[in-house]
């Protein structure tokens, strides 16, 4: 990091290194950069897989598919049902209607996103193709200056009642690095597994000080 600030980088850190919340934190802590700058690739590639999945499952193109996986990038990751839709119509919804998924199809799918990454580890060794289209889209959008959203590794600062975590939440996303971070309307529940998630991160933070 020394040698990059030193050489008067005024640019924005994206950070894919795992445990890639934690590195991002890092990152942040040793470059002195405002936060919006300094952001990880979080959960923007377990979206993905989670929007193909269940565009899959729902017979509907993923693009049409607006869910997320929140958290940290790793085992206490989640998904946000309560905001998960197709178009503008909630999924959840869609569970009552008969041939489309169900709870269970659901609990299915975040856990095949969340264990994702350990079959293709054991499968091939490594995992570089999925992050390196996830890295290059968000890339994009920076160079863009889309405005888009994905969810990022961003630095919370009272975001969901958290301060002084980096954990995986949807963001604007443009030539400034994060434009700011969205806050869903998560129920009590999801709520408990996000602090669940932040906590789990702060700890893993603490341990390498």
């Amino acid at each position: 990091m020394q040698p990059v600030t030193e050489s008067g980088f005024n640019g924005i850190f994206l950070v894919a290194t795992n445990p890639v919340d934690i590195m991002t934190r890092i990152t942040y802590s040793l470059s002195g950069f405002n936060p919006k700058r300094v952001l990880g690739s979080g959960t923007a590639l377990d979206t993905a897989r989670l929007r193909y999945l269940l565009g899959e499952s729902l017979r509907v193109d993923p693009r049409n598919v607006h869910a997320y996986v929140m958290g940290e990038h790793g085992d206490s990751e989640f998904v946000p049902w309560s905001q998960a839709m197709i178009a503008t119509k909630p999924i959840l919804s869609l569970c009552e209607e008969e041939g489309l998924a169900c709870r269970g199809e659901l609990e299915r799918i975040e856990d095949e996103v969340r264990g994702a990454a350990y079959r293709i580890i054991e499968a091939k060794q490594a995992t570089y193709y999925g992050i390196g289209m996830a890295l290059t889209r968000i890339t994009r959008a920076i160079l863009g200056d889309e405005n888009s959203v994905f969810t990022v590794s961003a630095m919370l600062r009272g975001e969901y009642g958290q301060s002084e975590v980096y954990a995986g939440v949807p963001c604007i996303i443009n030539k400034n690095g994060i434009q700011r971070i969205i806050s869903l309307s998560l129920t009590e529940e999801e709520m408990k597994q996000f602090h669940h998630s932040c906590d789990t991160l702060r700890e893993g933070f603490e341990g390498i000080l």
